[in-house]
């Protein structure tokens, strides 16, 4: 049945609207009012519009970020990821990086330090959060460990058959007899000197005599061994070249000798033992890293070792470079480390206050390094290095 609207009818209606109003418009105190206030409240929220009761005035409405749009752990931190595989490539492939202003040999020199950019890339991954970049660190932990990783155990065996030490005396040295006495103190049965000045050398030569009955010196470089010795002849290693050095006086090309060759009688048999001290090298900051006097000595260190008949060799000294600089390979294929056979750690020799490479060795063929270490600090800007060997 339809209802038929009448005159009466739609003022009580209209009557009713307005009533119902008034009251939603008024104070909030009727039930009402505070149910319109509820409703915008949850209609406001659900939107995601800021504030209790809508939008503030004057502002538009803020919408929280979808969560989709954050980027993932494998997005997140991709620059330190890059990080991470440049540095474990620049490790691996170090071999291969340019010899232009020593740039090969200065990464070499410090290589094992590059570890310590690992830590604080991981530290960096984890406060990322990036999944990316802890998995990219794989590869220079690898790399490193695989260079490096033999170095952290002790291979050190008791009891060996001959002690050797070298040190570099250091030119300036203000204490050469402390650092003679220091020296024989070790026991050492073979001690090589390297720097030793005109005016220091009666020094050592008075310190040490009573320790080491044989000894000779040439040039800037010294043999001290309580066993006789034979065959001893200057090393040359191409310290004087080019035009020039023809006209140098005999005795001023003796002077600056900086390597020698002595055969040295054991109970086992004859020792060949070289002491050496290569060229120095330089950081110029407009020329980079300077090598050219310590490679040409290298090479010509390398070829009188190739040369040596005698099956047992020990060459020890001052090579201002260690075993994994390029300079250093031509020797490197012919004798081994005593410190990567026989030592435990790095065995940092320079600089005495703080070690952070090891340019002093002890290299042999022929014979079994049994243990490999560092001595204390004397006058000198290098520890002493020594090693205990076998037949």
């Amino acid at each position: 049945m339809v209802r038929a609207d009448t005159p009466e009818t739609e003022r009580r209606a209209a009557g009713r609207r307005d009533s119902g109003s008034d009251s939603d418009s008024g104070s909030g105190s009727g039930s009402g009012g505070r149910r319109a206030v509820i409703r915008r409240a949850v209609l406001f929220r659900t939107l995601g519009f800021a504030g209790a009761g809508g939008a503030p005035s004057g502002s538009a409405p803020s919408r929280s970020a979808p969560s989709g749009s954050r980027s993932g752990p494998w997005k997140r931190g991709l620059v330190l990821a890059a990080s991470a595989l440049l540095l474990g490539l620049l490790m691996l492939l170090h071999a291969r990086l340019t010899g232009r202003w020593g740039l090969g040999s200065l990464v070499e020199t410090f290589l094992p330090w590059f570890g310590l950019f690992v830590p604080l890339l991981l530290a960096g991954a984890l406060w990322r959060r990036s999944a990316s970049a802890a998995v990219a660190l794989l590869l220079p932990v690898v790399v490193w460990l695989d260079l490096f990783g033999g170095l952290l155990t002790d291979k050190a065996h008791p009891g060996s058959d001959l002690t050797v030490v070298s040190h570099n005396v250091d030119a300036a040295n203000p204490d050469p007899a402390g650092t003679a006495r220091d020296l024989a103190a070790s026991g050492a049965g073979l001690l090589a000197l390297e720097e030793i000045t005109a005016q220091a050398k009666p020094v050592y030569e008075k310190a040490l005599a009573r320790a080491y009955p044989y000894h000779t010196v040439q040039g800037t470089v010294g043999l001290w061994s309580k066993s006789p010795l034979s065959g001893i002849r200057p090393v040359d290693t191409q310290m004087d070249y080019g035009p020039l050095a023809a006209t140098k006086p005999v005795g001023a090309r003796v002077a600056g000798t900086r390597a020698l060759r002595a055969t040295v009688a054991t109970d086992r048999g004859p020792l060949a033992v070289y002491v050496a001290h290569l060229g120095s090298v330089r950081l110029f900051p407009g020329n980079g890293f300077w090598t050219d006097s310590r490679d040409r000595n290298a090479k010509a260190l390398a070829e009188a070792v190739a040369a040596e008949r005698n099956a047992r060799v020990v060459l020890l000294g001052d090579m201002n470079g260690t075993m994994d600089d390029r300079a250093l390979a031509g020797i490197a294929s012919r004798l081994r480390s005593a410190q990567d056979m026989a030592g435990g750690g790095f065995g940092f020799s320079w600089p005495a206050e703080f070690p952070v490479a090891r340019i002093d060795q002890i290299l042999v063929r022929g014979v079994r390094p049994k243990s490999s270490w560092v001595l204390p600090a004397t006058g000198s800007d290098h520890l002493p290095v020594a090693a205990g060997i076998s037949w």
